[in-house]
């Protein structure tokens, strides 16, 4: 069988039903790959070092007479490897491969595989190509309209409640795998790194144009950070400059679902995220809200801490442009996602 070569275009408009084995390094797929890509590297970190230094201090040819070397080593479970992962997808001996753009790594590891009769599919370009595609995405139009409303309005929740809906939603913290605040990683996950982040989004907004009925895309207001990613600057301005649900929920309901989401964490989690804040938050609200967790009284805490954040998040909120005709307010009496999300959908479709 011929090995199928893809473009970027088709690769990631029609999609593949095979896995997608990504041959470059651990270290690379480590810091960003495309989603789904599953790691079959054919070097090692060390050895990629070795055969990228002869490439550049001798020549093509050394590296690759090096490289051939480790690669002899391999073959065998290589193969067996990619057995196994196509057993397991039932994929039918179909696989689609990438490098880092579409080279000596790729080409190797694909002649091996249609050597022993796989299917191959190969990615033109390699990771390259995706990250170009990637980056392209942030600068196209899109329908947005953001979900806003103070800290406790149970907007994640919410943005589940429409996806079950059949709107189209991307709910950005989850991506970034934090919450947004100082209070947003207490339970310390990793974050991707930047340019995985942006492989997510990017891949995310593809879905949105290819799968979903809905033109119209939901986002939770976010500013550009989130942790230690940021929103892509291009998007993020488009984000700004849509239209905005902003929940409007009383303040004692929005601490009781704070109060329920916080109160398993330890103290110590919740002081360290204080200090975190202590600059902007003031000496004596800093004092306080940590007194009042040191003697157990969390309601006291974040009260303070929600008063904090209603009024910077209302400063942000209204620091767009034209924002009074952006912003439109929609009163709610719990913060219950299932009943909100109804309202919702009837405010903003008028049905």
């Amino acid at each position: 069988m011929p090995i199928t070569k893809l473009n970027i275009d088709v690769f990631v408009t029609q999609g593949i039903n095979v896995p997608i084995l990504d041959v470059r390094s651990p270290g690379e797929y480590l810091h960003a790959h495309i989603p789904g890509a599953l790691s079959l590297p054919l070097f090692t970190n060390e050895e990629r070092k070795i055969v990228g230094t002869a490439y550049k201090q001798e020549s093509r040819e050394k590296a690759i007479k090096i490289g051939l070397e480790f690669f002899g080593t391999k073959t065998v479970k290589l193969i067996e490897t990619v057995e196994k992962i196509t057993e397991d997808k039932k994929s039918n001996k179909e696989v689609a491969l990438h490098c880092w753009r579409g080279g000596m790594r790729s080409a190797a590891v694909a002649w091996l595989l249609d050597l022993y009769g796989f299917k191959v599919y190969l990615l033109t370009g390699g990771y390259k190509a995706f990250r170009h595609w990637a980056l392209e995405q942030f600068q196209k139009p899109y329908e947005i309209t953001i979900l806003g409303g103070y800290t406790g309005s149970n907007k994640t929740g919410l943005l589940e409640e429409l996806k079950k809906n059949k709107e189209s939603v991307i709910n950005l913290e989850a991506l970034a795998a934090h919450k947004g605040s100082a209070f947003g990683n207490l339970d310390q996950h990793n974050q991707p790194s930047q340019e995985m982040f942006e492989n997510l989004l990017a891949t995310a907004l593809n879905q949105h144009v290819y799968l979903n009925t809905p033109t119209m895309l939901w986002l939770e207001d976010e500013s550009q950070r989130i942790g230690n990613v940021n929103i892509p600057i291009n998007f993020h301005k488009k984000m700004r400059e849509a239209p905005v649900v902003f929940l409007n929920i009383p303040f004692e309901k929005r601490l009781e679902h704070i109060i329920e989401g916080y109160s398993r964490y330890s103290k110590e989690k919740i002081i360290n995220a204080i200090i975190r804040i202590k600059k902007k938050l003031g000496g004596l609200e800093t004092k306080n809200a940590v007194n009042f967790i040191l003697e157990d009284n969390i309601k006291n805490c974040f009260g303070i801490l929600l008063n904090y954040y209603d009024k910077l998040y209302l400063k942000s909120t209204y620091k767009r442009e034209n924002a009074e005709t952006k912003i439109k307010q929609l009163e709610l009496e719990t913060v219950n996602a299932n009943t909100n999300a109804e309202k919702i959908i009837k405010h903003v479709y008028n049905r």
